[in-house]
């Protein structure tokens, strides 16, 4: 699995899965919706930790700056 997630991405990242879970948790968001939102949350938080994210892959996105190998 290589990196395709940069650091502005990760950071964007968790600020959103942070404010879902706010949202969640003062019951602003609730029911089905509010557990989806929260299952994002989650996905975000996790494919931020491993910087990588698979939907990427099929569409080419590589967001980190690779490193040019002389």
């Amino acid at each position: 699995m290589n990196k395709n997630m940069g650091t502005a991405d990760r950071i964007i990242r968790v600020i959103i899965a942070a404010i879902i879970g706010v949202l969640y948790f003062t019951d602003t968001i609730t029911g089905t919706l509010g557990i989806i939102l929260l299952v994002l949350a989650l996905v975000f938080v996790l494919t931020s930790l491993v910087s990588f994210c698979p939907l990427y892959l099929p569409f080419g996105i590589k967001t980190c700056h690779s490193k040019e190998k002389k």
